[in-house]
């Protein structure tokens, strides 16, 4: 059983080194065709970013795949000899938290190259030492509070009532939907500062185009997005009365008053279509099937691994094994994600104008530096949204590709 365990980990993490590889191919080509969207300098800028990023996924794929057998041959053993508390309710939140934390401090060196060399480099950043160590405190904190409760509480049903995987998934489904709705209000004003909208035409303007989509918020707020990062953005955040219109200070900034609209219609466009509920049931539906593997698991697993048959293994394995099967699902739901999007551009078209929407994207992509074109297996694999140049192309624009390079490259 180990042995497939191990091979189908190990499958997963060849095809995400694959795609990755082919993606570095297929950007390095695509920097030599003529620049679309993009600035010119800003094209090979994007390019560039692309190809680094994902030379760091390369390296990450291969450092998560060792830790992986570290875990397996070594750690996970180590882990359960090393913790002697017999109360199973405390020994799991111990078990579990120490496993969360050391995955964390071995991960910390690509999320610190990351923020400090590729993002400060191509011009993102505006994170201080000070400033990360205080988001990293702040969310260590949350975490070791509410998560260790959450950890307390599905060791209780797993070690209580039968069926446990069953409960498990109505409990964590319910406690991500609580959290969904409180993040605008609790969890994001402990990391960013909101200040309602100063500018009273465009907030005016946003409301009635909230009115009309028949979407009730608790206000419009503009988020300090800038003090560390200079991308753009824009969302609706919090379920329920809690739901707020957030837009980055870095949006407000580069987008005019059409441009923003179009976009906020696009997401309001998500609204009227259901998006955000058949996304919570895709989500509930992929958490029922994790949970009714794990909650189903052989006993002679943890035989082979000479660890404890104990809730806090049982959660473990959960963790070790859920971006897996997560990305199994992903190239399902990314399809239908981006079906979606076409129809939210749609809407957003139909509030403002296709030809805001479309220079509001194009403004995105440029301060954003993303780069235009990628592989097709990458846009199969993790493509949420369509790829920009189609986007523009279903919104009538014609972006001037280089039409030698597309024939030779590319075949959607």
């Amino acid at each position: 059983m180990l042995i497939w365990i191990s091979l189908i980990y190990t499958v997963y993490a060849l095809v995400r080194f694959y795609a990755a590889v082919m993606e570095i191919g297929f950007v390095l080509k695509a920097k030599r065709a003529q620049p679309v969207i993009l600035s010119a300098s800003n094209f090979i800028k994007a390019g560039n970013y692309k190809i680094a990023t994902t030379k760091m996924e390369l390296l990450q794929i291969l450092y998560d795949l060792l830790i992986f057998f570290w875990w397996f041959d070594f750690g996970l053993n180590f882990l359960d000899r090393a913790i002697v508390i017999d109360n199973e309710i405390l020994h799991a939140v111990v078990f579990v938290d120490l496993f969360i934390a050391i995955n964390y401090f071995l991960g910390l060196p690509f999320d610190w190259y990351k923020t400090f060399s590729l993002d400060k480099k191509f011009g993102f950043s505006n994170m201080d030492f000070k400033m990360y160590l205080m988001d990293q405190l702040k969310a260590s904190v949350l975490f070791l509070v509410f998560g260790s409760l959450v950890i307390a509480l599905l060791s209780w049903i797993i070690l209580v009532l039968p069926n446990w995987w069953i409960w498990g998934f109505g409990v964590v489904f319910l406690i991500l939907l609580f959290i969904n709705m409180v993040y605008p209000t609790w969890i994001a004003p402990l990391f960013n500062k909101f200040t309602p909208l100063q500018d009273e035409d465009l907030k005016n303007a946003i409301e009635a185009l909230l009115q009309k989509a028949g979407l009730k918020s608790s206000g419009v707020f503009s988020l300090d997005a800038s003090k560390r990062d200079n991308r753009l953005n824009a969302y609706f955040g919090g379920l329920g009365k809690s739901k707020r219109v957030v837009l980055f200070d870095t949006l407000i900034a580069k987008l005019d008053k059409t441009e923003l609209l179009a976009v906020l219609g696009h997401e309001l466009g998500h609204f009227k279509h259901k998006d955000i509920i058949k996304n919570i049931f895709s989500s509930g539906l992929m958490l029922l099937i994790m949970f009714a593997i794990f909650g189903n698991l052989p006993s002679d697993i943890f035989l082979q691994l000479g660890v404890s048959n104990g809730s806090y293994m049982t959660l473990v394995f959960f963790l070790l094994f859920s971006p897996v099967l997560s990305f199994l699902f992903m190239p399902f739901f990314s399809f239908l994600s981006r079906k979606n999007e076409y129809a939210a551009d749609a809407y957003g078209s139909e509030c403002e104008s296709k030809e805001a929407l479309a220079s509001a994207l194009m403004k995105l992509a440029d301060a954003n530096k993303s780069f235009p074109y990628s592989h097709p297996l990458t846009i199969a694999l993790y493509f949420t949204h369509p790829p920009l140049v189609t986007r523009l192309k279903h919104l009538g624009v014609d972006v001037n590709e280089d039409k030698r390079f597309m024939e030779e490259h590319c075949h959607e």
